[in-house]
């Protein structure tokens, strides 16, 4: 039955889409708590609690957006198990490049970030120095 393909069809794409977020998550998360403890210098807990909310507002827009493209449309579904195979890989490809996109635009936020933080501490290191009179000898 047509019906049954596409209910096998969401039992395979729902646990792989949120396993590749959840493998995601981790690894981007894991190493970006080093740039947010930068960000924050000496403030780790800021960094920290940051870094987490930052994390759960990633596997909400990308569990949120996995389930917004998991229907398949059963006028355009034939019922061959061919075509299910098909449709899962488009749908799980376009999924895995929309985590890609995300995942180099979450390592964008945190290089500007850090560049931000860095360029601060810079400025007011320079404005903590009293600025005397040039001695020339």
């Amino acid at each position: 039955m047509e019906t049954s393909k596409i209910f096998i069809g969401y039992m395979i794409y729902l646990p792989i889409t949120i396993i590749l977020t959840y493998f995601v998550s981790k690894t981007l998360f894991k190493n970006g708590k080093t740039f947010m403890i930068d960000i924050f210098k000496g403030k780790e807990d800021i960094a920290l609690a940051t870094n987490r909310l930052f994390e759960v507002g990633f596997y909400l827009l990308n569990i949120g957006w996995a389930l917004l493209i998991l229907k398949i449309n059963a006028y355009q579904f034939q019922n061959t198990y061919q075509n299910l195979v098909e449709v899962l890989s488009s749908k799980i490809g376009g999924f895995s490049i929309y985590l890609g996109i995300m995942l180099f635009l979450n390592l964008f936020l945190f290089f500007r970030g850090r560049k931000k933080a860095n360029k601060r501490m810079a400025m007011s290191s320079q404005v903590s120095r009293p600025q005397g009179p040039e001695v020339r000898l």
